[in-house]
Protein backbone atom coordinates (compact mmCIF):
# COMPACT_ATOMS: atom_id res chain seq x y z
CA UNK A 1 0.00 0.00 0.00
CA UNK A 2 2.80 2.44 0.86
CA UNK A 3 4.39 1.95 -2.55
CA UNK A 4 1.06 2.52 -4.31
CA UNK A 5 0.30 5.66 -2.28
CA UNK A 6 3.75 7.03 -3.14
CA UNK A 7 3.08 6.35 -6.82
CA UNK A 8 -0.32 8.09 -6.65
CA UNK A 9 1.08 11.12 -4.82
CA UNK A 10 3.60 11.53 -7.65
CA UNK A 11 0.92 11.30 -10.36
CA UNK A 12 0.79 14.00 -13.03
CA UNK A 13 -1.76 12.29 -15.31
CA UNK A 14 -4.12 15.28 -15.59
CA UNK A 15 -1.53 18.02 -15.05
CA UNK A 16 -2.45 19.99 -18.16
CA UNK A 17 -6.08 20.31 -16.98
CA UNK A 18 -5.30 21.71 -13.51
CA UNK A 19 -5.02 25.35 -12.42
CA UNK A 20 -2.12 24.48 -10.07
CA UNK A 21 0.66 21.94 -9.99
CA UNK A 22 -0.69 18.44 -9.27
CA UNK A 23 -0.97 17.60 -5.58
CA UNK A 24 -2.83 14.30 -5.21
CA UNK A 25 -4.42 14.21 -1.75
CA UNK A 26 -5.68 10.99 -0.21
CA UNK A 27 -5.21 8.83 2.85
CA UNK A 28 -5.54 5.06 3.10
CA UNK A 29 -4.28 1.97 4.91
CA UNK A 30 -4.68 -1.69 4.07
CA UNK A 31 -6.58 -2.08 7.36
CA UNK A 32 -8.94 0.94 6.98
CA UNK A 33 -12.41 0.09 8.31
CA UNK A 34 -14.42 2.88 6.67
CA UNK A 35 -13.78 4.23 3.19
CA UNK A 36 -14.98 7.74 2.40
CA UNK A 37 -15.14 8.52 -1.30
CA UNK A 38 -15.66 12.22 -1.89
CA UNK A 39 -15.41 14.50 -4.90
CA UNK A 40 -12.05 16.32 -5.08
CA UNK A 41 -9.97 18.45 -2.75
CA UNK A 42 -11.00 22.08 -2.54
CA UNK A 43 -8.64 25.05 -2.56
CA UNK A 44 -8.02 24.96 1.22
CA UNK A 45 -7.26 21.24 1.19
CA UNK A 46 -4.96 21.73 -1.81
CA UNK A 47 -3.00 24.27 0.24
CA UNK A 48 -2.77 22.19 3.45
CA UNK A 49 -2.42 18.78 1.83
CA UNK A 50 -4.73 17.28 4.47
CA UNK A 51 -7.93 15.59 3.25
CA UNK A 52 -11.17 17.16 4.50
CA UNK A 53 -9.23 19.90 6.34
CA UNK A 54 -11.91 22.55 5.77
CA UNK A 55 -15.47 23.48 6.75
CA UNK A 56 -16.86 20.53 4.77
CA UNK A 57 -14.60 18.22 6.76
CA UNK A 58 -15.79 19.64 10.07
CA UNK A 59 -19.40 19.03 9.06
CA UNK A 60 -18.61 15.53 7.78
CA UNK A 61 -16.95 14.60 11.08
CA UNK A 62 -20.02 15.90 12.94
CA UNK A 63 -22.26 13.73 10.77
CA UNK A 64 -20.01 10.71 11.38
CA UNK A 65 -19.87 11.38 15.14
CA UNK A 66 -16.06 11.29 15.28
CA UNK A 67 -13.32 13.63 16.47
CA UNK A 68 -10.43 14.63 14.19
CA UNK A 69 -8.01 12.25 15.94
CA UNK A 70 -10.18 9.23 15.07
CA UNK A 71 -11.00 10.56 11.59
CA UNK A 72 -7.36 10.99 10.62
CA UNK A 73 -6.34 7.56 11.94
CA UNK A 74 -5.80 5.73 8.64
CA UNK A 75 -6.77 2.36 10.13
CA UNK A 76 -10.18 3.89 10.90
CA UNK A 77 -10.85 5.94 7.76
CA UNK A 78 -9.50 5.85 4.23
CA UNK A 79 -10.13 9.18 2.49
CA UNK A 80 -10.29 8.70 -1.24
CA UNK A 81 -11.62 11.38 -3.59
CA UNK A 82 -12.88 10.72 -7.09
CA UNK A 83 -10.31 13.24 -8.31
CA UNK A 84 -7.13 13.51 -6.25
CA UNK A 85 -6.18 17.09 -7.14
CA UNK A 86 -7.97 20.42 -6.82
CA UNK A 87 -9.74 20.79 -10.19
CA UNK A 88 -10.14 24.58 -10.09
CA UNK A 89 -13.06 26.91 -9.54
CA UNK A 90 -16.02 27.43 -11.86
CA UNK A 91 -18.92 29.88 -11.84
CA UNK A 92 -20.81 28.21 -8.99
CA UNK A 93 -18.09 26.44 -7.01
CA UNK A 94 -15.30 23.99 -7.64
CA UNK A 95 -15.13 22.25 -11.00
CA UNK A 96 -16.00 18.53 -11.18
CA UNK A 97 -13.31 16.04 -10.19
CA UNK A 98 -11.03 14.98 -13.01
CA UNK A 99 -12.21 11.55 -14.27
CA UNK A 100 -8.70 10.14 -14.81
CA UNK A 101 -8.01 9.48 -11.13
CA UNK A 102 -10.81 7.02 -10.40
CA UNK A 103 -10.19 5.13 -13.64
CA UNK A 104 -6.43 4.94 -13.07
CA UNK A 105 -6.20 4.35 -9.33
CA UNK A 106 -9.38 3.37 -7.47
CA UNK A 107 -9.46 -0.32 -8.32
CA UNK A 108 -5.78 -0.71 -7.44
CA UNK A 109 -6.29 0.91 -4.04
CA UNK A 110 -9.48 -1.00 -3.26
CA UNK A 111 -7.81 -4.34 -3.98
CA UNK A 112 -5.37 -3.60 -1.15
CA UNK A 113 -8.07 -2.66 1.35
CA UNK A 114 -9.51 -5.91 2.70
CA UNK A 115 -10.89 -4.64 6.04
CA UNK A 116 -13.41 -2.06 4.76
CA UNK A 117 -16.80 -2.55 6.45
CA UNK A 118 -18.52 0.52 5.00
CA UNK A 119 -18.01 2.82 2.01
CA UNK A 120 -19.49 6.31 2.36
CA UNK A 121 -20.24 7.83 -1.04
CA UNK A 122 -20.33 11.61 -0.90
CA UNK A 123 -22.04 13.46 -3.73
CA UNK A 124 -23.06 12.81 -7.29
CA UNK A 125 -19.76 11.67 -8.79
CA UNK A 126 -18.97 8.87 -6.34
CA UNK A 127 -22.60 7.68 -6.28
CA UNK A 128 -22.82 7.58 -10.06
CA UNK A 129 -19.51 5.70 -10.30
CA UNK A 130 -20.10 3.12 -7.54
CA UNK A 131 -23.86 2.55 -7.37
CA UNK A 132 -24.26 1.79 -11.07
CA UNK A 133 -27.82 0.77 -11.94
CA UNK A 134 -28.93 1.26 -8.32
CA UNK A 135 -28.08 4.97 -8.54
CA UNK A 136 -31.25 7.06 -8.31
CA UNK A 137 -32.00 10.14 -10.38
CA UNK A 138 -30.73 12.39 -7.58
CA UNK A 139 -28.40 12.45 -4.60
CA UNK A 140 -31.43 13.31 -2.46
CA UNK A 141 -33.17 10.06 -3.46
CA UNK A 142 -30.00 8.05 -2.77
CA UNK A 143 -29.58 9.64 0.66
CA UNK A 144 -33.29 9.28 1.55
CA UNK A 145 -33.09 5.58 0.64
CA UNK A 146 -29.66 4.99 2.19
CA UNK A 147 -30.75 1.78 3.92
CA UNK A 148 -31.20 0.12 0.51
CA UNK A 149 -27.45 0.38 -0.09
CA UNK A 150 -26.32 -0.93 3.30
CA UNK A 151 -24.25 -2.66 4.49
CA UNK A 152 -21.78 -1.98 1.68
CA UNK A 153 -22.49 1.65 0.78
CA UNK A 154 -23.95 4.69 2.47
CA UNK A 155 -24.67 7.65 0.14
CA UNK A 156 -24.49 11.18 1.53
CA UNK A 157 -24.99 14.69 0.23
CA UNK A 158 -21.80 16.76 0.19
CA UNK A 159 -21.24 18.46 3.57
CA UNK A 160 -20.29 21.77 1.94
CA UNK A 161 -21.56 24.99 3.54
CA UNK A 162 -23.00 25.72 0.06
CA UNK A 163 -25.64 23.02 0.73
CA UNK A 164 -27.53 24.96 3.42
CA UNK A 165 -30.57 25.30 1.12
CA UNK A 166 -30.61 21.52 0.63
CA UNK A 167 -30.63 21.02 4.41
CA UNK A 168 -33.50 23.47 4.87
CA UNK A 169 -35.53 21.57 2.26
CA UNK A 170 -34.61 18.17 3.72
CA UNK A 171 -34.83 18.36 7.55
CA UNK A 172 -35.28 14.56 7.67
CA UNK A 173 -31.52 14.25 7.03
CA UNK A 174 -30.57 15.52 10.51
CA UNK A 175 -33.43 13.62 12.20
CA UNK A 176 -33.07 10.28 10.44
CA UNK A 177 -29.75 9.91 8.66
CA UNK A 178 -27.25 11.54 11.03
CA UNK A 179 -28.21 9.48 14.14
CA UNK A 180 -28.17 6.29 12.07
CA UNK A 181 -24.81 7.28 10.59
CA UNK A 182 -23.40 7.75 14.12
CA UNK A 183 -24.54 4.24 15.04
CA UNK A 184 -23.23 2.61 11.85
CA UNK A 185 -19.84 4.34 12.11
CA UNK A 186 -19.45 3.45 15.80
CA UNK A 187 -20.30 -0.16 14.99
CA UNK A 188 -17.84 -0.30 12.09
CA UNK A 189 -15.10 1.19 14.28
CA UNK A 190 -16.23 -1.02 17.19
CA UNK A 191 -16.52 1.87 19.65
Amino acid sequence: MKKLLTEIRACTLCERHLPNDPRPILSAHSQSKILIIGQAPGRVVHETGIPWDDQSGKELRRWLGVEPAAFYQEKNFALLPMGFCFPGTGKSGDLPPRPECALQWHERILRKMKAVKLTVLIGTYSQRYYLGDANAKSVTENVRNFREFLPRYLPLVHPSPRNKIWHKKNPWFEREVVPELHRIVAEALEY
